[in-house]
């Protein structure tokens, strides 16, 4: 779709163009929003503006106006912009369920898209995908990653050396086909098995592929702490690759995990500041909590465990030889996760809400042998309460950083990221302004994934409106209860239809299953349109 802003005009206005005469005829539009503070994504200032829907579309954006709407809707006191899009989640299994597929969490903090196939997991068959999710019916826009993991996976299994050339080719065949299938780019886990055992150039011949389609590389860098290369390390694996393939890289959850590492974000800002001077397109996405989420057995157990799968990783570790000689590797990485008190049970497991130390504690075992029948028995997920506010606060203050939530299940960030970010950092520390959080939350991630006529209210845009109250938008989940979902969402559009109306859900399944665009910079506003 090529947008013309000058038809646009002409048909809200009511014109219709036939040769070369105008015949006016009477335009209703299904939903006219008045009286709401327009902050609308593109970084401008908030102004008090109207905001015309019609079918799927923004039709008009401008001063009070006689057009005829089907639903006028005073929006009094709260703020309309476009719905928040969260470029890193673990919602699919929600996405794929039919009585979860709504992605409620995530319309009750305002998002209105978001992506799976994160940390290197995405399904390469990106047509199969969206055919299932599409005949699902699901309740935000979803946008598709197709995982390094898993391309490794179909080529090679989940062994720990390098693919041979045949299969190095089969991967590039496949990611070649997502690309082609709309696929937004290559997510990488690098921290992770089987992501963890691939060398740099690896990931850049198949990043290579993806500079091709004008796609991103998003990326769980290699470590986040001290564990193998370093925090530092990785950030410049990252540029390295960029630079290497053209790439667009962007970092997940950019964070300083650690006592080691606490305080290189001012180092990690130069890096990225460095790569962006040079020319690189690198950016990065973040979520506002102090504690981190991840699988227990991802958090202690040394990556070469993990050659063959996970099956093979829990055989090794009921081999007591196996788990002496690991043991001190454990401890270490105990440590770098601030020791057993700061390792919270968040997954499903009997032991959810108690921490590693407290599970020792009552089952009489040391900290790893408490956490090795832990794994054993399911291996939840923890949060792991190792960030520092000032590097949070940093990273934050960057103009190449967006919302991510990371959303998983047992942390609270999977419900209430974006209200925890605005409530803390915008109306009560003021570190960010208004403008700059909803920009960092819905048009920053569209442009950077290229999703050209989402996350701005712009005539001719795609209607994923959020109109909230800021007042009470603010985060109900915490630790101790992570499944409480956000309030202050008074209305929720996607693509044109209510799925949140007067702060209840409604029956709506309008979300889309979105593809990557070729955008093209309007030399008038630098906006981002599909061309």
């Amino acid at each position: 779709m090529k947008f013309n802003r000058l038809l646009v005009s002409f048909v809200v206005s009511g014109c219709v163009i036939f040769a070369s005469s105008c015949v006016e005829e009477p335009v209703v539009l299904d939903v006219l929003i008045i009286n709401g503070t327009l902050v609308d994504g593109t970084g401008q200032a908030p102004k008090a503006l109207s905001v015309g829907i019609r079918g799927n579309e923004i039709a008009y954006i401008g001063p009070s106006t006689s057009l005829p709407a089907k639903r006028v809707l005073d929006a009094r006191s709260l703020i309309v912009s476009p719905g928040f899009i969260d470029p890193h989640t673990h919602a699919g299994k929600e996405l794929f369920s039919p009585d979860k597929s709504a992605n409620t969490p995530y319309l009750y903090q305002g998002v209105t898209t978001v992506f799976i196939g994160s940390d290197g997991a995405g399904d390469p068959a990106t047509d199969v995908v969206r055919k299932q999710l599409s005949g699902n019916g699901i309740g935000t826009n979803v946008g598709l990653l197709t995982g390094h993991g898993s391309l490794r996976r179909l080529a090679m299994g989940a062994e720990n050396r390098a693919p041979t050339a045949d299969e190095m080719a089969q991967m590039k065949s496949a990611l070649r086909n997502a690309m082609e299938n709309g696929s937004l780019g290559l997510s990488t886990g690098l921290f992770y098995a089987p992501g963890n055992f691939a060398k740099t150039e690896e990931v850049v011949e198949l990043a290579r592929i993806v500079a091709q389609y004008g796609g991103v590389h998003d990326s769980h860098i290699r470590d986040e702490s001290d564990y193998s290369i370093g925090l530092l390390g990785s950030i410049e694996e990252i540029i390295e690759i960029s630079r290497q393939s053209g790439v667009a890289g962007h970092i997940s959850h950019i964070k300083a995990l650690g006592p080691a590492v606490w305080g290189q974000s001012q180092e990690i800002v130069n890096l990225v500041d460095s790569a962006r001077l040079e020319g690189l397109a690198l950016t990065a996405n973040q979520y506002p909590w102090l504690a981190s989420g991840t699988h227990l057995g991802n958090a202690l157990v040394p990556r070469e465990m993990m050659d063959g799968g996970k099956p093979a990783m829990l055989l090794r570790l009921q081999d007591p030889e196996v788990l002496n000689k690991i043991r001190p590797q454990m401890e270490a990485n105990l440590v770098r996760r601030g020791g057993a008190e700061a390792l919270l049970i968040s997954g499903d497991s009997k032991w959810r809400g108690k921490t590693l130390a407290e599970v020792a504690t009552l089952t009489l075992r040391n900290p790893i042998d408490t956490a090795v029948s832990i794994i054993l028995d399911g291996d939840p997920s923890v949060a792991s309460f190792m960030m520092e506010e000032q590097d949070v606060e940093r990273l934050m203050r960057q103009p190449w950083v967006v919302t991510g939530s990371d959303g998983s299940p047992g942390h609270p960030r999977k419900y209430a990221t974006f209200p925890k970010k605005y409530q803390k950092y915008v109306a009560q520390q003021t570190l960010l302004s208004l403008t700059e959080f909803v920009r960092r939350s819905s048009g920053l991630t569209a442009e950077i994934f290229n999703l050209c006529d989402r996350g701005r209210l712009l005539t001719g845009f795609r209607a994923d409106v959020v109109i909230w109250s800021r007042s009470d938008f603010e985060p109900m989940a915490d630790y101790d209860n992570p499944e409480r979902l956000a309030r202050g969402v008074r209305y929720l559009l996607v693509n044109g239809e209510f799925v949140i109306d007067e702060g209840s859900l409604t029956d709506s399944r309008n979300g889309q299953v979105l593809s990557r665009q070729s955008c093209v910079a309007d030399a008038n506003t630098g906006v981002l349109n599909e061309l």
